[in-house]
């Protein structure tokens, strides 16, 4: 890997587009980005490339010896590896102080540099295959453009600091325990990135944002596993990592679309807002809050800006018709159809592309992260990460998933292999469930998660809508480090919550990456849920929305990568 060169006090005028600030590591996310963008400077002369540039946002790295410095300078250590809330581990690095070394480097950025800034982690055990901390620590966007540079220089170390603590928080703990590391091991470097994007009025977005895959768990139609999968979303890519309404297809058949029931499902089912900076009126004052400078707006916002022509189609209830574009008046789709359908930009064959290099250089099946924008056409690289493809052979017909001590099977499950040592099961109860109370759902699974965790319990964990979602209404709002514990997750639909499967989300590497098993399993399908004879087993722990059962015997657990089918049966009494 090249050598990085020292901060210069100069941002985009510099000659080197990757700086560090301070010693020791760069961390993970850092050498990634280097990696890839040696790959991509060879990749010039391709003819897509040619007409949309494709390059790594400049960024700047504080390094890991910053971060033990401030640790040591602040006596912070007691409370960071303490068992106080995230909020007072937040307060208490909000009250501390840099180390003076590098303020006259922040100082001179925040006065060269007027566009938003991503705040972004790059830890020192972040991005290791089997451990890929996706989602777990903190990123926070600033808008940077504020009249004083003592205002933007005061938001920039706010930030950092907001990083830095998001290294102590309690999921953040959890999930390094569930690495078989001591928190202790861990060290943050932070990136200084620019943002990806366009200012529009008050707000500040990139057109497309996208998450693709080399290999797909839940290929349809046409598509084979390792067509890969992609999944596309209008504005930052928060709604993409965080499991919200986004566009997904194969790069191999970009015509097809996911299976929908009526045009009605399509625009339930496709995205209606987004998220941009706010570049306008300041916000209530709120530094430990990451999204403290987003603003979740609508599509008649995205109209306002002209930033659906290219990507929207348009609804025509008196035809009943869809057409690519926006000339026409009606409800709009955000469908990416001009782009996948008539190639007005080779964007997928780009996506394609980088997905092969990334696959070939690292030795593994690959899931990286842009963002882009038009005139002038431009793909920002913003990350690449291997994942994880069991090769063990599993074979399961449709007779296995229909045995007598059966407990839940499905056609759609992710991973491959088999587990035998889950005598613990943590599920909703299906008479309790209202999406309403999901954030209370979460605590209590977060709850429960921490205690098997500690006992060295590995469990199956079973509920209703997208886990990992950050919206409520589609599901349970846990990130990673509340579940970390389950060796086998379940989604599972009822009436009164009945939504597509998430994929492209950081929750989803996870799971790949540690081999977690993911059964889908909808009410309206064959294979159901033994709620009978989950009802009837001994009870550990039980809250008003949660039953925490204990087996006698482990539970049988197979899933067929190839097939897609799973199948998880106990012991007949």
């Amino acid at each position: 890997m090249r050598e990085f060169q020292d901060f210069e006090r100069k941002f985009f005028d510099s000659k080197e587009r990757f700086t560090c600030i301070g010693s020791g590591s760069i961390g993970g996310k850092s050498k990634g980005l280097v990696f890839i963008d040696d790959i991509l400077g060879a990749q010039s002369g391709e003819a897509d490339f040619s007409r949309i540039e494709v390059s790594i946002p400049t960024f700047t790295v504080i390094r890991s010896n910053v971060f033990d410095a401030f640790l040591e300078t602040n006596d912070l250590s007691g409370t960071a590896y303490s068992d106080s809330p995230d909020d007072q581990i937040a307060y208490a690095f909000q009250k501390a102080v840099l180390p003076v070394e590098i303020l006259g480097d922040l100082r001179a950025l925040t006065e060269q540099v007027h566009t938003p800034l991503a705040i972004r982690s790059s830890s020192t055990l972040e991005d290791a295959i089997f451990q890929p901390f996706a989602g777990i620590y903190a990123t926070k966007m600033i808008p940077n453009n504020q009249p004083s540079p003592d205002v933007r220089f005061q938001k920039l170390t706010e930030a950092i600091k907001l990083v830095y603590a998001s290294t102590f928080s309690k999921s953040a703990k959890d999930y390094i325990k569930a690495t078989g590391h001591n928190p202790k091991d861990e060290k943050m470097c932070v990136m200084i990135q620019e943002v990806v994007g366009k200012r529009f009025g008050d707000r500040f977005y990139p057109e497309i944002s996208g998450v693709a895959r080399s290999y797909n768990f839940y290929p349809v139609g046409q598509a084979k596993p390792e067509n890969g999968v992609a999944s596309l979303a209008l504005g930052l890519g928060k709604t993409i990592v965080d499991g919200g309404k986004c566009w997904s297809y194969s790069p191999v058949y970009p015509e097809e679309t996911f299976p929908y029931g009526s045009v009605g499902e399509l625009l339930e089912q496709t995205q209606t807002e987004f998220w941009a900076v706010n570049m306008g009126e300041p916000p209530a004052y709120d530094p430990i809050k990451e999204t403290e400078y987003l603003l979740q707006l609508n599509l008649t916002d995205a109209e306002e800006d002209g930033t659906l022509r290219r990507i929207a189609s348009t609804y025509n209830p008196q035809s009943d018709k869809i057409s690519m574009g926006t000339g026409d008046k009606g409800p709009r789709i955000v469908n990416f159809a001009r782009l996948l359908i008539l190639k007005e930009i080779p964007l997928n064959n780009i996506i394609k592309h980088l997905l092969s290099v990334c696959e070939k250089a690292l030795e593994a099946p690959v899931e990286i992260e842009f963002a882009m924008t038009f005139n002038p056409d431009r793909i920002g690289f913003l990350q690449v990460r291997p994942m994880v493809v069991s090769e063990e052979e599993i074979h399961l017909s449709e007779e296995d998933l229909a045995l007598s001590n059966v407990l839940l099977a499905s056609e759609k499950v992710l991973g491959n292999g088999s587990v035998d040592c889950i005598r613990d099961i943590v599920y909703v109860r299906p008479d309790r469930f209202q999406a309403k109370d999901t954030q209370l759902i979460a605590n209590d699974i977060e709850n429960i998660n921490r205690k098997l965790l500690d006992s060295g319990r590995p469990y199956l964990l079973i509920g209703f809508g997208r886990w990992g979602s950050s919206d409520p209404w589609l599901g349970i709002p846990v990130n990673w480090g509340n579940v970390c514990g389950a060796k086998v997750i379940v989604e599972a639909t009822l009436p009164k919550m009945d939504i597509e499967l998430s994929q492209g989300s950081h929750f989803f590497h996870n799971l790949t990456s540690f081999k977690v098993s993911y059964f889908c399993v909808q009410h309206f399908r064959e294979y159901e849920i033994d709620w009978a004879w989950l009802s009837k087993q001994e009870c550990g722990e039980e809250t008003e929305y949660i039953r925490h059962v204990i087996l006698d015997s482990p539970l049988k657990i197979k899933v067929d990568g190839k097939t897609g089918r799973g199948v998880i049966s106990y012991l007949n009494a």
